[in-house]
């Protein structure tokens, strides 16, 4: 049992005992700084039952405490609030504890329990993955291992979107003006070659609009009757009657993309167990449909489209058929969902890290899903995410305005160079350390200014305030944990031993307590799918190891004993960061 359920539990017996009342909760929270204790009960809540003074009541609880919990070695009451004193053996007793325990805060799946699904990324493959993307994928990744850690299986997955019209955009644009173009010949990563013709689309459409216009045709007519849109049109339409040509040109395009997102991935430092692709899937879910209008949760309308009504639930009437009989997304997301608990029977949830622009889609889809009768519906969570705006405003593909992941990863490496040059942090390093360093900076720069932020909060990314190496950013907290490196480096001293008598400085004190929050942290996060709570809880133990690095000293502690102790505490902190830090993808330097 933990202290803070044990104090709850002698709370409430000593109101039994002391008022003859039941005490139904009590509060507790961490003593103020400019008290002294460690745990406050907060003594107001109580008067609801207990009639009396709340400093005299205070004083009877807190002296009832001191002699029932051996943990508690003395208290002191303040207005409503009862200060409890921690006794030095209990943080001592749990330090020892944890110090070997390299898995500390995680815990280990269970092999028969629930598993959860968690679908990122989703790109489409006629373009490169862009900073929109990266935020996804950085979400997912981090929620993935966080429930990992929180001890359920998890099953990382993406699927897709390799089919429709705007794949065939891209492809119909190469066909006309690529002159047999390929990844090799123009020196580009398959990706960006495509995004490019996607982009090439864009141009030669508006440039025939203006045509068109100009030669007597409405806007509306121009845009329906350009003809790169209706060759891509017609493309599509050949796709879905199974064109040789067709199929062999989307094949080869496709996987020159494959081949360029793997490489980011790679970079990026996320992966996947297993993919779907929309040209598999977008067939699914037409069987559900049928089972669905024989049941009654369905209804078709006169031109033969299929509807569900969601009005009672305070929604409005969705499509989930056309009248000819072809899918809608809706329908291909029913679909995937149920093949994909056919597929890992074991799945009792999952999790779409998709943006906040849909919503209102998952909300529909959840909502059929359960009324088709699937008792793992209750289990599927939206991961809805804000926009990632920069300084210069949105991104748009279609015009070439993205960020691209690939040029931002760089640039983000670029800037860490530049700012560790300026501070001088690297002097005596090879070059090959200096970029393998500038690396992780520029990508934990980069993934700590995303992940830190609540998911739901738009986030307007400014990549040089991310490098900054004081404040709430990734670079601070690294170079926190290379410091602390550096000074085991310098211990050169056995100092393994367990450390079981001496008196805690304050600052100590502040760290083990923090220390033990950490396997409550990684289960609230895991709850709120929000890495945001691992990522602000570093900072916070990074915040508290620096105070307590400059203003207790280490190698001049009055003891070999304290001088162990506070070389183990250090090298605890630093193992905690790196826990933490990897929840989140983020590595950290042994050197900076």
């Amino acid at each position: 049992m933990s202290l803070q359920q044990t104090i709850i539990d002698n709370v409430k017996k000593a109101i039994q005992d002391l008022y003859s009342v039941t005490l139904e909760s009590v509060e507790l929270q961490g003593t103020r700084k400019e008290f002294e204790g460690d745990v406050t009960v907060v003594v107001f809540p109580m008067l609801r039952v207990v009639k009396g003074n709340p400093v005299q009541i205070g004083e009877a609880v807190g002296k009832y405490l001191v002699e029932n919990i051996v943990e508690i070695d003395d208290y002191n009451v303040v207005k409503g609030f009862l200060n409890l004193v921690v006794s030095n053996s209990y943080y001592l007793d749990f330090f020892a504890s944890i110090k070997d325990n390299e898995q500390f805060g995680f815990i280990a799946p269970s092999q028969n329990g629930e598993a959860v699904m968690v679908e990122y990324s989703s790109p489409n493959t006629n373009k490169p993955l862009h900073l929109g993307h990266i935020r996804n994928n950085l979400l997912g990744y981090a929620v993935a291992e966080i429930i990992k850690a929180s001890g359920k299986k998890v099953y990382k997955t993406q699927i897709i979107n390799d089919r429709g019209i705007h794949i065939c955009k891209s492809m119909v644009a190469w066909q006309n003006y690529g002159h047999q173009e390929t990844p090799e010949t123009s020196n580009l990563k398959g990706d960006k070659l495509v995004g490019n013709y996607y982009v090439k689309f864009d141009q030669v459409y508006k440039e025939q609009i203006h045509n068109l216009i100009a030669d007597g045709k409405s806007e509306e007519e121009a845009k329906k009757e350009a003809p790169i849109l209706i060759e891509a049109q017609e493309m599509l339409r050949k796709w879905e009657s199974g064109d040789e040509e067709v199929i062999a040109l989307w094949k080869t395009m496709n996987s020159w993309v494959y081949q360029g997102f793997d490489q980011t991935y790679k970079t990026l430092g996320v992966d996947f167990d297993s993919y779907y692709y929309e040209s598999n899937t977008y067939l699914l879910g037409k069987d559900n449909i049928e089972e669905g209008l024989t049941k009654g949760i369905f209804f078709k309308k006169e031109d033969g489209s299929v509807w569900c009504d969601l009005t009672d639930e305070g929604l409005d009437e969705k499509l989930v058929l056309r009248s000819d009989g072809t899918s809608v997304y809706m329908t291909q997301d029913i679909g995937t969902a149920i093949q994909r608990s056919k597929d890992k029977p074991d799945v009792t949830g999952m999790i779409y890290t998709v943006g906040n622009e849909q919503d209102y889609h998952f909300k529909v889809l959840f909502l059929i899903l359960k009324k088709l009768g699937y008792d793992w519906a209750q289990n599927l969570h939206h991961l809805s995410y804000g926009m990632v705006d920069l300084p210069s405003g949105k991104m748009k593909s279609r015009e070439g305005t993205v960020v691209d992941a690939d040029d931002l990863i760089v640039e983000m490496t670029k800037t860490a160079g530049e700012i560790s040059k300026d501070l001088g942090k690297l002097e005596g390093y090879s070059q090959e350390e200096k970029e393998n360093i500038y690396n992780t900076i520029g990508l934990g720069a980069l993934k700590y200014f995303i992940l830190k932020v609540d998911p739901k909060k738009r986030i307007l990314f400014n990549p040089e305030e991310s490098v900054d190496f004081q404040g709430n950013t990734g670079p601070f907290i690294q170079y926190t944990y290379a410091r602390i490196q550096a000074i085991l480096r310098k211990a050169n001293f056995d100092y393994t031993e367990s450390i079981t008598t001496i008196a805690l400085h304050d600052k100590e004190k502040e760290l083990i307590k923090q220390l033990e929050v950490y396997p409550e942290i990684i289960q609230n996060a895991a709850n709120e799918l929000s890495p945001a709570v691992i990522a602000n809880y570093t900072y916070d133990l990074v915040k508290s190891y620096n105070s307590f690095f400059q203003n207790v000293s280490i190698f001049g502690a009055d003891s070999e004993k304290e001088k162990q102790f506070r070389v183990q505490l250090s090298s605890i902190v630093g193992n905690t960061i790196k826990s933490a830090f990897g929840l989140l993808g983020i590595n950290v330097p042994e050197r900076m």
